[in-house]
């Protein structure tokens, strides 16, 4: 073969080579920067690219996925207790050529510029809270580290997605006391919701006491009066027989007397009041009772007169 066959041959190999070094490829959603001898060119978007060979470069690239930066911040807050929270910055670079060559070319390390700005941010605003604020208002120290940095970051073709305080955590001696003065005020409604559940009881027994002794009070009155009943239909049957009311009273007892003897013995457990035994003695309470009939009788008709004859007026 001719050398200069072969020569053309190499030469066209190497133009190939060349060629084909300056094609390349960028990411979905991330963008390429061509620099010709170290100064910006242009920015290659994502899929095939080319660039000149030996002279143009990929210097670096930009990508626009969202990612989360994570920063742990020590401060002090209003009264004096030092807290470690953990924030979470997630950020993108916008999708246009300027962000691009702003984000590549402004700044040598964002994160450690984000991260930079989360502590100044928080270290100013957590020391005008007290430790009890900062976990109720943790949205407020969001807010305040995303406006921060977005009005940094902004000029650097960055944006700001979202801020979040995502744990708090005080000194341990600190979240202890905290614990216990939580405990103690759950202890403490504990006891006055028992109290007052107790309050309840009491006053439902001593309702429910007041209703059986009514009740209790209608039964016995209601007893008394039909035992009336009885021994007056008793007495008026005794003496349509020819007995005397006064026999007649006298038997009627002597019955009731028997009746209590046999209802005491049926029952083992029951209170005992001592009476005389005896006929005898029954015969003397029933004179006893009769003779208290009768003062109570006269001392009722005695006062239906002085009601119906009341006295004449005194004059002067």
């Amino acid at each position: 073969m001719p050398v200069g066959i072969i020569v053309l041959v190499i030469l066209g190999i190497v133009f190939l080579i060349v060629i084909f070094s300056g094609l390349f490829t960028v990411s979905q959603q991330t963008r390429a920067i061509v620099e010709r001898f170290g100064k910006f060119q242009k920015i290659a978007g994502p899929g095939l690219n080319f660039k000149i060979p030996l002279i143009e470069s990929v210097s670096g690239r930009v990508t626009h996925r969202v990612r989360e930066l994570e920063i742990t911040v020590e401060s002090k807050t209003k009264d004096d207790v030092f807290v470690d929270l953990l924030i979470a910055v997630q950020f993108l670079v916008r999708e246009n050529d300027e962000a691009v060559r702003a984000a590549h070319y402004k700044l040598m390390n964002p994160q450690q510029q984000i991260s930079s700005y989360v502590f100044d941010t928080v270290r100013a605003k957590v020391p005008e809270m007290l430790i009890d604020h900062v976990f109720s208002e943790k949205e407020k120290i969001a807010i305040a580290v995303k406006e921060r940095l977005q009005d940094i970051m902004d000029d650097f073709g960055y944006t700001i997605m979202q801020a979040l305080v995502n744990d708090i955590q005080p000194d341990s001696e600190v979240k202890k006391a905290m614990n216990k003065v939580n405990a103690s005020a759950r202890l403490k409604e504990a006891a006055k919701n028992e109290a007052e559940a107790k309050k309840i009881h009491v006053i439902a027994e001593a309702e429910a006491d007041a209703r059986a002794k009514e009740l209790q009070g209608v039964g016995i009155a209601r007893q008394r009066l039909a035992i009336a009943k009885g021994l007056k239909e008793s007495v008026s049957a005794c003496t349509e027989a020819g007995i005397s009311p006064a026999e007649a009273t006298q038997m009627v007892l002597l019955t009731q007397h028997y009746d209590t003897v046999t209802a005491v013995g049926t029952r083992s457990k029951a209170t005992i009041m001592m009476v005389p035994y005896t006929p005898a003695g029954m015969i003397s309470v029933g004179d006893q009772i009769m003779q208290a009939l009768l003062v109570n009788e006269e001392a009722t008709a005695k006062e239906g007169a002085a009601r119906h004859n009341p006295p004449p007026p005194q004059t002067a």
